[in-house]
């Protein structure tokens, strides 16, 4: 029986047996039988790590220990309100930081607390509040939402989410108002340069 510890677009925690491209965590969410207490985060800093690191290894939720996430991919973990780890993805925090602060008038040189905070504003509303944009306005990487189904837009088209992999490619009308999941902020940090991992190839998508 697998943990409910994936983590859909929408920040949602779901059992599947699917294997994600990145783990992380907003904190300890399990109790001692390994089971999701009724909390979905015990902090604002909710961070996507490497599945490996220095050759660590945890047991998976450990009691007292925070919880261990997965995602399919970073565009995902974006979508759901998570941002690079600043240990084991460095680089990606330190580029994601600048081009965050750059789009959204932050201080890159301050602590990461603002950006957090600006997060955990855009995605604490339940159900996840959307907000309207023009595909044609949108940067790569960015996820919209359209009848319940989670899409991707992708090179010059859109592509379907699911637990296990991208489906489904059909095209996009850039003139057409949608309904964009991920939140604006970190649409703006895109739009300025950074380009979030996507695991649209078959080779990369979780099995």
């Amino acid at each position: 029986m697998p943990f409910q510890n994936r983590v859909t677009p929408f920040g949602d925690l779901i059992a599947t047996p699917a294997r994600g491209t990145l783990t992380g965590n907003r904190g300890v969410l399990h109790n001692r039988q390994r089971v999701l207490t009724r909390r979905r985060w015990t902090t604002r800093a909710w961070i996507a790590c490497l599945l490996e690191f220095k050759g660590r290894h945890r047991e998976i939720m450990t009691p007292g220990r925070w919880t261990e996430l997965f995602f399919l991919d970073e565009a995902t973990a974006f979508a759901a309100g998570h941002r690079p780890c600043g240990e084991c993805r460095r680089q990606d925090y330190v580029r994601f930081k600048r081009l965050w602060c750059a789009a959204n008038g932050g201080d890159a040189a301050a602590p990461i607390h603002p950006v957090d905070d600006q997060l955990h504003a855009e995605r604490i509303a339940r159900p996840r509040t959307t907000w309207q944009a023009r595909l044609g306005d949108l940067p790569e990487g960015a996820m919209i939402v359209e009848e319940g189904e989670v899409w991707l837009l992708a090179g010059e088209g859109l592509l379907r989410w699911s637990p296990s992999g991208y489906r489904d490619r059909r095209p996009g009308w850039p003139e057409a108002p949608v309904a964009v999941l991920t939140p604006r902020s970190v649409v703006a940090a895109f739009a300025a340069g950074y380009r979030p991992a996507m695991a649209c190839a078959p080779e990369n998508a979780a099995p």
